[in-house]
């Protein structure tokens, strides 16, 4: 299962605790894909992905919008 999440005008904190509730309620294998415009969410993804055994399978920017595809 697939699940898309946009955070679009969304800053920190919030990005975040919306991929990590999101991420919780999915099982192993099922994917989340983020939209967001928040810089620091590249970082916090990433550490996000680190700490809780989550696999960030694609990261691309185009303009100012990031796009994030994790696994759980």
């Amino acid at each position: 299962m697939n699940k898309d999440i946009d955070t679009i005008s969304l800053r920190c904190p919030e990005p975040l605790m919306i991929v990590r509730r999101e991420l919780r309620n999915l099982n192993k294998g099922d994917t989340v894909t983020v939209t967001a415009d928040d810089p620091s969410t590249e970082r916090d993804f990433k550490l996000l992905c680190m700490h809780m055994g989550y696999t960030l399978i694609s990261q691309s920017k185009e303009d100012d919008i990031l796009l994030f595809k994790i696994q759980k």
